[in-house]
């Protein structure tokens, strides 16, 4: 969309209209704290923008001035359409390639702690039919060479990545209809695409030497108030089949009410087989969101506060609001799934980000000093952090 006017880009923080400047890798590749916040965000495909750089690194950069830990975004053959890079380049033909690639080697470069990445490869499996044994060996050879790619270029960096991918129940079923039916091989084909994706990760941990750096892998589902009714799903069918690392839950179907946001989360995890090596929560929500179509900003602040502290007390290792700015415009309007609209104000729950942020940092920083160092451990800083969740806001 167009972009805005100055008084925008006041309003974002920002002193002018930005140039494209491509910073080597090393740049911005400052002090990373590898304490987990927990809370975070996402961006892709932003419908607006404020500055002349690509929309990865302008909505990058705003997740990382407002103080999060952790960003989102995608690893596709869709990141000239989604603004990712200035245009389609074609030498780039892998998830490597795309991660050498100036604009998001600079996100990668920035000081953030944690990266989930949809990682969709170029040449994977067509799986829906079945398994497709030449499409996996393309499938595990693209992860296998990005996961050591990321190992040997981030060594000693203190960050960790998780590949992935996009709602899986939707992948499924191969269509948005809730009545469509799974057909047999698509299950199938769905564990052995998520086993061979998960092998290539294994096996690059295994064979590359690294230092301070993680690797892992998950799966994403999205329609698990289906399962928790019997219907085929990626929960119940293809989960138990497989060796993921980790679930994401993008849970809009069970968003509105506690309750069944924490039954969906048990579910997921009574279906995930354990893996050794890791330890604590293995589902961490990985979407969720409140319109501004349908909510003021305050309800979208406080809607989101109450779903922060559910994922926080059930212990997600990551609750990630959807987005920076809005992706999704219906004729001609935005529907507002954002933290700064498309006139640049940033939204209440933007705020509730930012003061969590500064809390949490501030925490962890006189925790150490008193601790001689240590760190708190995850239960502490949970139930803190739903304390300060439940104090009053000065933004609503």
């Amino acid at each position: 969309m167009n972009r805005r006017e100055a008084l925008a880009l006041s309003a974002l923080g920002l002193t002018g209209r930005q140039t494209l400047v491509e910073r080597p890798a090393a740049a911005d590749q400052t002090a990373v704290d590898p304490f987990n916040t927990i809370l975070g965000t996402q961006t892709f495909g932003a419908s607006y923008q404020f500055t002349d750089q690509p929309k990865i690194i302008e909505t990058s950069r705003v997740a990382l001035e407002m103080g999060s830990n952790v960003i989102k975004f995608g690893l596709d053959p869709k990141y000239a359409e989604r603004g990712d890079l200035p245009k389609a380049d074609r030498s780039i033909r892998s998830l490597t390639d795309l991660a050498k690639a100036a604009s998001i080697r600079t996100v990668l470069a920035m000081p953030f702690a944690s990266y989930v990445l949809w990682a969709t490869a170029f040449n994977g499996a067509d799986w829906r039919k079945g398994v497709d044994a030449k499409g996996l060996d393309h499938e595990y050879r693209e992860v296998h060479d990005l996961t050591c790619h990321l190992l040997r270029a981030y060594s000693g960096s203190r960050k960790t990545f998780y590949l992935g991918h996009w709602e899986g129940d939707w992948l499924l079923r191969g269509s948005y209809r809730d009545e469509v039916d799974v057909p047999p091989e698509a299950v199938k084909g769905m564990i052995a695409w998520l086993n061979a994706r998960q092998r290539a990760v294994d096996d690059a941990r295994r064979e590359t030497p690294h230092r301070d750096v993680g690797v892992f892998h998950y799966t994403e589902v999205n329609r698990v108030m289906d399962a928790l009714r019997g219907r085929v799903t990626v929960t119940n069918d293809v989960l138990p089949g497989t060796h993921v690392d980790y679930v994401s839950y993008s849970c809009y179907d069970s968003q509105q009410k506690a309750d069944d946001l924490t039954r969906c989360l048990d579910h997921i995890e009574s279906k995930l087989p354990p893996k050794a090596g890791i330890t604590g929560k293995r589902v961490f929500i990985g979407e969720y969101g409140y319109p501004a179509a349908a909510n003021s900003p305050r309800s979208q602040d406080q809607r989101s506060r109450r779903l922060m502290r559910t994922g926080l007390a059930w212990g997600c290792p990551f609750v990630l609001y959807w987005e920076v700015y809005n992706n999704e415009v219906t004729q001609g309007r935005q529907v507002g799934y954002w933290l700064i609209d498309d006139r640049g104000v940033k939204q209440p729950v933007y705020h509730t980000h930012r003061k969590y942020f500064e809390w949490a940092k501030r925490f962890v920083t006189d925790f150490r000093k008193a601790h001689g160092g240590r760190a708190p451990d995850s239960a502490l800083f949970r139930r803190e952090a739903i304390r300060f969740l439940d104090s009053p806001s000065d933004d609503q």
